[in-house]
């Protein structure tokens, strides 16, 4: 049975309003909440934005999930709630910062923490079914925040055959698409991903490049008292040891075509562990692993065949703030122009959450969130469940 790309009968008015987009990405350095208006158009405009920093204590609870081999329903739920509470305490201190009241909201829309990500199943399973989890209680979020709320954005792609990310594309062309100009979106999150947007309505294409800060934050944090590298001060220090590099760089991963992606259960300190010979200083392991990330982003932008055109690179995300990685970044795409999203007028370290806020929007419109030329997906599908306030 076709499914249809268009308008459904469960949304009969027009859902244009004010949403809350809620994100917390690989880091789980805390919840990003973006508040949005989106006008009758379909438009958005980022109206105001906070910043819920996350408790160590869940940090280290909600690592702890990520890594496991199996895990307690009730360690499980603590973790939830939790995390549930966190997300309304990010609700209401950003609508109390900007004058608003919760009646005022159409809806927030809640990634979720994202605990594992397997669009080709279990790396250790043969046939392994395929699944992405990302924990939540969409329920309880509703309960505490007094807001109808849109979740399980991902699972749906997932069962039209997609990989279920990346999901911002379709934001990306809504908010930078252009008639006259190719513009590529870069996202440097724990993992980065590009998106081209060629202009005159062309295909959008986007897909996972590799790792940035998830491998960056996590080697950091084995060698000093922090969680990141901060301006990328400590690879600057260092020197790119370039066998590690070629190494590296032979993963399979780096040779798929899209679609594509990829998260925390590939990239990790066990799989560095591998690509080591054991005599490297620390400081020049975190200059590689910056040099992979710009170099995976290279090769992800060649694998769009643009040539040697001048392109119009809009870089998005926590990595932006890393001068050192951004630095790699030109010299190994001297043919970019490189900006960032506030040139655009919406800051950068907002796009994520904003873009959860506008798929809330479209699920409530009854319109599709997901690109099939993106996830791989068989067609385009509404994204998320719905749980009135």
């Amino acid at each position: 049975m076709p499914h249809p790309a268009h308008r459904t009968d469960d949304a009969s008015t027009n859902a244009s309003g004010l949403y809350v987009g809620l994100m917390s990405g690989t880091s789980l350095d805390g919840i990003d909440a973006a508040l949005v208006n989106i006008d009758a158009h379909g438009r958005p405009v980022l109206l105001g934005h906070h910043a819920e920093p996350m408790p160590s204590e869940l940090r280290q609870r909600l690592w702890a999930l990520c890594h496991a081999s199996s895990a307690g329903f009730d360690e499980f739920a603590a973790a939830e709630d939790a995390f549930c509470a966190l997300q309304a305490k990010a609700v209401a201190t950003l609508l109390a910062n900007e004058g608003i009241d919760t009646t005022e909201i159409v809806a927030l829309g809640s990634h979720g923490q994202t605990i594992e990500h397997a669009p080709n199943g279990h790396a250790s399973t043969a046939n392994a079914p395929s699944y992405t989890l990302q924990l939540d209680n969409p329920s309880l979020l509703a309960e505490l925040t007094g807001c109808t709320v849109v979740a399980d954005f991902r699972r749906r792609d997932l069962a039209a055959g997609g990989q279920a990310a990346p999901l911002a594309p379709a934001f990306h062309h809504a908010l930078f698409a252009d008639d006259q100009r190719h513009r590529l979106i870069l996202n440097l999150g724990g993992f980065a991903n590009v998106t081209s947007l060629p202009p005159n309505g062309g295909e959008v294409i986007g897909f996972d490049s590799g790792p940035a800060n998830a491998l960056l934050d996590a080697w950091y944090a084995r060698h000093h008292d922090g969680h990141f590298d901060a301006e990328g001060a400590w690879a600057a220090q260092g020197r790119i040891d370039y066998a590690l590099l070629r190494r590296m760089l032979d993963d399979a991963f780096f040779h798929q075509p899209p679609p594509r992606s990829t998260g925390r259960e590939h990239f990790h300190l066990d799989w560095l562990a591998q690509h080591l010979r054991g005599d490297e200083r620390p400081v020049d392991v975190q200059a590689t692993l910056a040099e992979l990330t710009a170099a995976s982003v290279a090769d992800a932008v060649a694998l769009l065949g643009l040539g040697t055109q001048t392109l119009e690179l809009i870089a998005a995300g926590g990595g932006v703030h890393n001068t050192h990685l951004m630095a790699r970044l030109q010299a190994r795409l001297p043919q970019a122009s490189l900006t960032t999203p506030d040139a655009y007028g919406w800051p950068g370290d907002w796009i994520e959450a904003g873009a959860f806020a506008w798929l809330a929007y479209r699920r409530l419109q009854g319109l599709p969130g997901n690109l099939p030329s993106v996830t791989g997906a068989r067609g385009p599908r509404l994204l998320g469940g719905v749980y009135a306030a």
